[in-house]
């Protein structure tokens, strides 16, 4: 079978799913990626297909978000989007015209008009819990619960609103492949009546299934990306780990930050003041600390790396949240946009964590009180370690090739 991945984001969008694409290759189907430009090594690099889709993600995260709320920049995210949705829609009709099957992730969710109008199946892979639920806020908006009633009616709405700007290019989506003309919230509702499925990418352990899902919807487990196949560290790296107790990990990934001097500054005080050494990865912010006992690093496997620091220091995407929980180490974590704060909030829960520290909050003060913390207490580790030890036995990738295998047969 031929199966095409629509993956449209940030590096932490895009990873997860090459560890899914293996796992479906080895199975024996043909796997696409249909991603952007500057992900093209990582797929290709695993062996995968890869399609182009436009948009540089990196320059509009740096451009666009680097100072703004958590609603104004959900909506912006949702809104650049919906301005590439012409070219986007193209590319992605061109990549399921060589598919037999579509796995459609979030931002990508017009796919799913298209595998309809071609006729094949398609499946939701995503990364975070939007179906609407009682039990919880839609995650990219609030972490504040709001109550039963108002969660489900917020995300309801999130849902809705998050259609309307790329309502021309659907309609005419629908034109050319022939479907009827819709509205946001009937188009919805036919997806809810067919019983569309959603496969979201964590564990149940770390987010339970909410009581008020349908069967359709549910969380199979992580699709951890795959290892990258000629990855061996810098001597410098191995020299440092190897030269003293484990270093802290501080690293905010594909995200912007409203003053990288300022956040820089921050860190480098903070590591000071706790004592202890620090991995510092730049990412997409430019991250820089020049401090003793700090080494700054570029790229570097979060699966190889984790498990050899003594917590982690992150923005709380999902990709960077899983990474974590998976090493079985503590977590400090600073969110700074979307679903951020939710996964942030998901391992205060757990225990894992002496706190978040909302980026706009932090102060070297904070970070290194939270620091001494993770690495000094001893109930941040075991926690984190039992709920690695949990997540191993879990198989995501599996739960999604069976449902892959089940939803074609059907349509057969």
């Amino acid at each position: 079978m031929r199966v095409a991945i629509m993956a449209i984001g940030s590096r932490g969008d895009v990873a997860p799913y090459t560890g899914l694409g293996v796992r479906l290759q080895q199975a024996g189907h043909e796997v696409t990626i249909a991603t952007h430009a500057a992900f093209e090594p990582l797929v290709r690099g695993h062996g995968l297909r890869f399609h182009l889709l436009p948009m540089d993600a990196q320059e509009q995260l740096r451009t666009r978000f680097a100072d703004r709320g958590l609603v104004r920049m959900t909506m912006a995210v949702n809104q650049v989007v919906a301005e590439h949705a012409r070219p986007l829609a193209t590319a992605m009709l061109a990549a399921a015209r060589e598919a037999d099957a579509l796995l459609v992730t979030p931002t990508s969710w017009f796919g799913v008009v298209i595998a309809e109008g071609l006729g094949i199946p398609s499946i939701g892979v995503y990364l975070q819990p939007l179906t609407p639920t009682r039990e919880f806020p839609p995650p990219a908006l609030t972490k504040r619960d709001l109550g039963g009633w108002a969660n489900h009616r917020l995300a309801t709405l999130l849902l809705t609103a998050g259609q309307r700007p790329f309502r021309s290019v659907v309609a005419e989506l629908r034109r050319e492949l022939g479907l009827p003309e819709t509205t946001p919230s009937a188009w919805l509702r036919s997806q809810e009546a067919k019983h569309w499925p959603i496969l979201y990418g964590y564990s149940p352990i770390v987010v339970p299934t909410p009581k008020d899902w349908p069967a359709w919807y549910r969380p199979v487990g992580y699709w951890w990306p795959a290892p990258e196949p000629d990855f061996a560290p810098a001597p410098e790296l191995e020299d440092f780990l190897a030269a003293g107790p484990p270093p802290v990990y501080i690293g905010f990934g594909s995200m912007p930050v409203p003053d990288r001097d300022r956040l820089s500054s921050a860190v480098a005080a903070a590591v000071r003041k706790a004592g202890v050494r620090a991995v510092v990865s730049a990412g997409w912010s430019g991250l820089t600390v020049d401090a003793d006992d700090v080494l700054a690093v570029g790229e570097v496997p979060h699966e190889w790396l984790f498990p050899r620091v003594a917590a982690v220091v992150h923005h709380a995407g999902a990709g960077t949240t899983a990474a974590g929980l998976r090493a079985g180490v503590p977590h400090v974590p600073v969110p700074v946009m979307v679903d951020q704060p939710f996964w942030a909030q998901r391992l205060r829960l757990l225990g894992v964590t002496p706190g978040p520290i909302p980026i706009r909050r932090l102060t070297a003060g904070r970070l290194a009180e939270a620091l001494t913390a993770a690495v000094t207490d001893p109930v941040y580790r075991r926690r984190a370690e039992a709920l690695a030890a949990r997540l191993s036995e879990e198989d995501g990738a599996g739960a999604v090739l069976r449902a892959l295998e089940r939803i074609t047969a059907a349509t057969a």
